[in-house]
């Protein structure tokens, strides 16, 4: 069985998040760690917004900065995605790793193994998406609207939603999974033509997604849901996880991502 690091970031703000994610790739490629598995939270709340979306015309600045949340742009594509009350995983491994198909669609259905053993953690009988062709048909600029291949539903909807990206021969893969979502809020991120498309919008949501406390009879926390997605990516990718604590030099290199990109209005506005 094969020991991957397990990086318990605990709850940092979005630009830390991304900044931390990308770093790790680095000390990836560089050989100085093993492949990783990260659970993380984000304070204050977050919209990531995808790597090629456009913010002008899409995303509402004002909602984001009456709720007190901060936008960020992501390494990897597809839609934005509202932060808030869940756990965030990453998984960082060289593309050269024997486990890691080719395609990335591929890839996705093996590291989703993770995702879909922490939902039987949970008593969640989920399954993995294998959409119509025809995707991306709404236009919404709300990454839940709709599932991606090997993305998890429950009964129909949504639970879990992930991106991937590929840089210099290291895979990132990283989702949201949401424990509870307030749509209200989630509506007030983007731009709609009138007040009454946005209510439709908001409506139509809770057929397409569905966060973890909807679905259990007894809520959980946040902690409890790390430790069952932990024991899920251990089984479904048959790894064994051990945990790996950042040094100070390393945090400031993270730091110095953050600063260098991750709070600059060129790459988060740019689109």
């Amino acid at each position: 069985m094969e020991t991957w690091y397990y990086v318990d970031s605990g709850h940092c703000t979005p630009a830390m998040n991304m900044a931390l994610d990308e770093a790790l790739m680095n000390w990836h490629r560089q050989g100085n760690i093993p492949p990783v598995l990260r659970f993380y939270g984000w304070e204050p709340a977050g919209l990531s917004v995808g790597y090629f979306q456009k913010v002008k015309g899409k995303i509402d600045l004002e909602g984001i900065k009456h709720h007190g949340y901060e936008l960020v742009r992501r390494q990897t594509g597809g839609r934005a995605v509202l932060h808030d009350k869940e756990l965030t995983y990453s998984v960082i491994v060289s593309e050269e790793h024997e486990a890691m198909p080719a395609s990335v669609k591929d890839a996705y259905l093996v590291i989703s193994r993770g995702l879909l053993e922490g939902f039987l953690e949970l008593g969640i009988k989920a399954e993995f998406a294998v959409p119509e062709e025809k995707l991306g048909t709404t236009g919404s600029a709300v990454c839940f609207e709709e599932p991606s291949w090997y993305e998890l539903i429950v009964e129909g909807k949504k639970a879990a939603g992930s991106a991937q990206t590929r840089k210099k021969g290291i895979i990132l893969q990283h989702g949201s999974i949401p424990i509870d979502v307030d749509d209200v809020k989630l509506f007030d991120m983007f731009i709609y033509k009138n007040e009454r498309i946005k209510e439709r919008a908001r409506r139509a949501f809770s057929d397409k997604a569905v966060a973890i406390n909807q679905i259990l009879e007894t809520p959980i926390t946040f902690n409890d849901t790390k430790h069952a997605f932990k024991k899920g990516f251990e089984k479904g990718l048959d790894i064994h996880l051990e945990p790996f604590e950042l040094s100070d030099e390393q945090w400031q290199e993270v730091e110095a991502i953050a600063e260098q990109r991750y709070r600059s209005d060129e790459w988060n506005y740019s689109r």
